[in-house]
Formats: structure tokens, C-alpha cells, sequence
């Protein structure tokens, strides 16, 4: 039985990872997950320079899901060379490295420094607020999502993931912009954008008072987005949005993704990706399927 998949010429043993921000950069969840049985770590977002994050409260549960407004917190792309990649070099699995900026430049300088690091494949957070361009993000502007895809690949010495966000009008449009500038992958959906307001205080659940809402509310609308993508782009696909179970990720992989990645549900059970491996094979060993790239793209 065959549970690898491939992704931009990166072989994973199988086709599940994590969602950036819900795993850490994986030290934190070793205890109780065995890294090694997963296709790949994705990690925090990394910056240039430390970032601090928003001012709290950052989280607030949401009907089916949870809204966040971390705001990227992380030590930095030094502390994470130093720290980080090396810890995760103990475990056999990939490494994705997820980049977040605030200008072009940022997201360069920690591209340009990761070049010479041993790690698999970097995935680019778009969604990051563009503050040149009055706060717009990255990857709400095909045009602009094309351009630092282009300044990107153009540096980088692994392949690139581009992150795609949902809260624009056409995702396809923002995928082809990205697959024509040069990107090697997709992954999608990031968080949709959402507001909670606390009735008892009279005021917003979170300090940024808007935030990004996740978990299985959202998985309908990640589905959906992951399927138009596929059938609209040639370049592999990590699905993401609410999955849960083995089920929620086989379902994104009938869809059109290559693989999965598993973020909100790590919250509530740490345990949740090994038993979606787990749950994979078993359902692949229940219907005979000796490969699990059978699948992908099955539903058309």
C-alpha cells in the first residue's frame, strides 16, 4: 500500500502535515505526537525580526471553530535557524517552513536567509497585511500576489507554496495569478476573516476586533475553494480548512489536493494527526485502494 504523495518534487511518505500557527514549530507537540509519522512539519510563520503579535485577548470560541488574532507572534528567522531547524532535523519528516511579511523586503530577507538552511519547502503567508499598499493583504491583489511570487522564486533555492487567502471574490483567479508568476504549490484555505462581539462587556472578543475564523465551520467553504482551484490550476495542492478525521481529509483529497493539513483540531487533540494517517490506510486497506494517489482528484 502506497501512502506517499509528491509536492513540487518533495517526496512525502504520507500526505499528511499541519497547519501553520497550530502546531508551533513542532517542540511543543513531540510528546505526544511522534513527528516522524507525519509527511511534514509545517512551522510557525517566521519573520525577519521578531514580531510581538497583537494585544490580547487574541482567541475566542466560535460556533464550530475558533477565531484568532495572534497576529503572527514569533522570535524571528535567527532564533529559528538556531532553535528550530535543528530540532526538527531529529524527526524523519519534511520541513515547511512558513514566511510571513509585512513589505517585500521582509519576506526576501527570510527567504535569502533560508536558502542555505536544510529544509524541504517554504510556504509563503500572503495574508500578511501589505503596508505599502495601505494594509491590503498580499494575496487579495492578483497582481500583487503575482509580483512577490515572482521577487520570491527568484531568490529561493527550495520550492515555494503560496498560500493562498479565501477572503477574496475569485480564488481561482488569485491561484492561476500565482501558478503563472512561478509557484510551485498552492496551499489553501487560510483563515476567513471574522468578528465576535461580547454582549456582556460591549465590546469585541478579540482586541484587533476582527479576526481569522477556523475549525470544521469553515471546512464546506475549503472544500469548495480547494476543488475550483484544482480544476483550474496544474501545480499540486495542500488542502486545509476544518479537518478533523481521516474522513474531512479524504474528502479535500477526492476534491483535487495532493495533501492535508491539520490545524484547529490539534488544539482540542493533540493525538489528531497520527490518527488521520492512521485512519487513511485503514480506510484505503476497507476499499482496496493499493495507492493512495488514486484518489486525488477523483471527483470531477
Amino acid at each position: 500500500m502506497n501512502l506517499s504523495v509528491n509536492i513540487a518534487g518533495v517526496e512525502f511518505k504520507n500526505p499528511v502535515t499541519v497547519a501553520s500557527g497550530t502546531f508551533g514549530s513542532g517542540a511543543e507537540y513531540s510528546d505526544f505526537v511522534d513527528l516522524s509519522r507525519l509527511g511534514a512539519v509545517t512551522t510557525k510563520g517566521v519573520a525577519n525580526v521578531p514580531w510581538e503579535g497583537n494585544a490580547t485577548p487574541r482567541i475566542a470560541e466560535t460556533y464550530g471553530g475558533m477565531m484568532n488574532a495572534v497576529g503572527l507572534q514569533n522570535p524571528g528567522m535567527d532564533v529559528f535557524c538556531e532553535r528550530d531547524i535543528p530540532f526538527l532535523h531529529q524527526f524523519d519528516t519534511n520541513i515547511i517552513v512558513n514566511v510571513c511579511g509585512r513589505t517585500e523586503q521582509d519576506y526576501l530577507e527570510v527567504v535569502e536567509r533560508l536558502a542555505d538552511e536544510d529544509v524541504d519547502l517554504l510556504e509563503i503567508n500572503v495574508s500578511c497585511p501589505n503596508v505599502k499598499e495601505g494594509g491590503i493583504a498580499f494575496g487579495q491583489d492578483p497582481k500583487a500576489l503575482a509580483h512577490i511570487t515572482e521577487e520570491i522564486k527568484k531568490k529561493a533555492k527550495q520550492p515555494v507554496i503560496m498560500k493562498l487567502s479565501p477572503n477574496v471574490t475569485d480564488i481561482t483567479v488569485m491561484a492561476k495569478a500565482a501558478e503563472e508568476a512561478g509557484a510551485d504549490a498552492l496551499s489553501l484555505i487560510n483563515t476567513l476573516t471574522g468578528m465576535k462581539i461580547d454582549i456582556n462587556r460591549r465590546n469585541f472578543a478579540v482586541a484587533n476586533k476582527t479576526g481569522g475564523v477556523s475549525g470544521p465551520a469553515i471546512k464546506p467553504i475549503a472544500v469548495r475553494m480547494v476543488y475550483q482551484v484544482a480544476n483550474a490550476v496544474k501545480i499540486p495542492i495542500i488542502g486545509m480548512g476544518g479537518i478533523m478525521n481521516y474522513e474531512d481529509a479524504i474528502e479535500f483529497m477526492m476534491a483535487g489536493a495532493s495533501a492535508v493539513a491539520v490545524g484547529t483540531a490539534n488544539f482540542h487533540n493533540p493525538y489528531t494527526t497520527v490518527e488521520i494517517v492512521e485512519g487513511i490506510q485503514k480506510f484505503m486497506e476497507e476499499k482496496g485502494i493499493v495507492d493512495i494517489n488514486e484518489i486525488i482528484g477523483c471527483i470531477r
